[in-house]
């Protein structure tokens, strides 16, 4: 009787130590970290985006490598690549899809309908089908919505403001970004408010971009208005050059009148942190911007010769030095 107690006790105890280490071994498996993808044009330098962003994260507990994972990819100016590094974070099976401008938000969309997409700052996602309204956007797809569009509007008031007796203004635009058509638009509308000709040329690759400053040599407009997914910064090389005003101010242009893009940035990461804690996409509401700012890059000024008016200095949020 004393053996087969005996034997089942040991009989028990090698299971137990046997099971022990099998256990223990499940319970030291790393835990799956969230990944999120972000997808750039990268014809700005994405490098204040970046960083804006992932502080953000860290802001809200994440830290790189112990509780959340990224992958990142720019499409180094390309737009036709977007797609393709739109459907590789589909397959890497990213957890949330955050996105800078409307072309990268409408490549990520069309490549997933499941994966939750943030938008860090997208023009007019109504008007360009990304979402349904601001308030219920539907489907996958939430974020900021930038006001690009009617700032881009004022911006010729600004140029008058800045240059009186200008009265042409050409405006550049993205060609293959849908949300060319309402920041034309807008510039338009900015035109006739203040008695200013425009000039839109849409630009469909490199070759035209340049194209279109050599032209304006013959042609010489009072400023130029560049749209932001266009590379700004070949745009303030080739206007300096030209003894061009360019409205822009990031990158060499002379002004902007625009969103502080440290809030879009810094906000993206809370949406993303909602949508990691299980918030879906179609019940979080797209924001608007807050904050505006007026800077005006005073170096650029002197490098063309020009003296901004006293007036429209202490209006100025940022001054660049």
């Amino acid at each position: 009787m004393f053996d087969v107690r005996r034997r089942e006790l040991i009989s028990l105890l090698g299971g137990a130590a046997i099971a022990w280490p099998l256990g223990a071994a499940r319970a030291q498996q790393p835990t799956k970290l969230p990944v999120v993808g972000a997808l750039v044009i990268g014809n700005i330098d994405p490098t204040e985006f970046w960083r804006e962003f992932r502080q953000g994260l860290r802001d809200l507990g994440y830290v790189e490598g112990q509780n959340i994972r990224f992958e990142f990819r720019s499409a180094q100016g390309r737009l036709d690549r977007l797609p393709e590094l739109a459907a590789e974070l589909v397959r890497l099976k990213v957890d949330v899809i955050v996105t800078w401008f409307t072309p990268t938000a409408l490549a990520a969309k069309q490549a997933t309908h499941e994966i939750p997409i943030v938008m860090a700052e997208t023009g007019d996602p109504i008007a360009t089908g990304l979402i349904a309204s601001l308030p219920r956007p539907g489907g996958n797809v939430t974020g900021i919505a930038s006001v690009t569009a009617e700032l881009a509007g004022k911006s010729v008031q600004l140029i008058r403001d800045m240059l009186p007796s200008a009265r042409r203004v050409t405006a550049l635009a993205n060609a293959t970004d849908p949300f060319s058509k309402p920041f034309l638009e807008q510039i338009e509308l900015g035109g006739k408010a203040t008695g200013t000709a425009i000039h839109p040329i849409k630009i469909n690759n490199s070759d035209e971009f340049e194209t279109a400053f050599v032209a304006m040599e013959k042609d010489r407009p009072d400023a130029v208005i560049v749209q932001p997914s266009l590379p700004t910064k070949r745009a303030a090389e080739l206007a300096l050059q030209q003894r061009l005003p360019a409205v822009f101010a990031e990158e060499g242009g002379l002004m902007s009148y625009s969103a502080i893009y440290a809030d879009l940035f810094r906000k993206a990461a809370v949406y993303v942190d909602k949508i990691l804690k299980g918030a879906r996409p179609t019940d979080l509401p797209v924001e608007q911007p807050t904050r505006l700012q007026l800077v005006i890059n005073m170096k650029t000024a002197k490098a063309l010769g020009l003296t901004v008016p006293p007036a429209l200095l202490a209006r100025a949020d940022d001054v660049i030095e």
